[in-house]
């Protein structure tokens, strides 16, 4: 399902056709071992659901590049054995179903550079092709390719949301709106473990956010892609 022109849904990552661009965002691999650490109790799963997620996109379309927009993984200040581990598997899945690989940084990256240099990967603040500018949105960029851009694409925000009549109930979603004069795509995370921040009640952390989002539009990620409107409809 398209949600700009030449821009496509495809379960939680985007595909841009005309380059054959995959791009996935919050992958926060190490995730269940940080909580186990911290004494929550949560089974070791994801991993292993994401690389048959992440598999099934792959095999449905032809792509030349793959981006990660910000935290491939998890930890802030150090590398658990789990993101060593994981991380290094997740980047050769990639690797063999694609040209190139771009690593964006996303505030959770303070320490991924030993894990990208065993695969030869540089960490990028940003990317940009034609006039579509990809960066994970923890901050607002201030270079020359961010004033030209068109259309900003970005992570972080792990959007979510829930309908007044199931209140308890989230589901992971994108967001199409605008910044200023650009229009801007916001990505689900694909950590599995949780749905997200609900963009209905709860305080959101990306500097583009910072707005009435209600004229933001919603497309929701279930067993299927569905376009829900605008997110005032939710309020009402």
């Amino acid at each position: 399902m398209e949600i700009l022109k030449g821009i496509e849904i495809i379960d939680l990552a985007l595909y841009i056709k005309k380059q054959n661009i995959l791009i996935l965002s919050d992958i926060h691999i190490g995730y269940e071992e940080s909580l186990n650490k911290q004494g929550i109790l949560v089974p070791r799963f994801q991993f292993k659901d994401q690389i048959i997620r992440i598999g099934k996109i792959l095999d449905s379309v032809k792509i030349k590049t793959i981006i990660i927009n910000g935290d491939l993984k998890h930890e802030f200040g150090k590398i658990s054995e789990q993101e060593w581990r994981e991380t290094l598997k997740f980047l050769d899945l990639l690797s063999k179903k694609s040209e190139n690989v771009i690593l964006l940084k996303g505030n959770h990256d303070k320490i991924l550079t030993p894990i990208a240099g065993k695969r030869n990967l540089k960490i990028e603040d940003y990317f940009m092709i034609d006039d579509i500018y990809f960066c994970h949105g923890d901050k607002i960029p201030k270079d020359a390719d961010f004033k030209k851009a068109k259309t900003v694409i970005i992570g972080h925000e792990h959007p979510a949301i829930s309908f007044k009549e199931r209140p308890t109930d989230k589901f992971k979603c994108f967001l199409k709106g605008k910044y200023k004069t650009k229009k801007l795509i916001v990505q689900p995370s694909f950590n599995l473990v949780t749905e997200g921040t609900d963009i209905t009640k709860d305080s959101l952390l990306s500097p583009f956010l910072k707005q009435d989002l209600k004229k933001f539009e919603v497309w929701i990620v279930g067993d299927k892609v569905r376009f829900f409107g605008k997110i005032k409809e939710f309020l009402a």
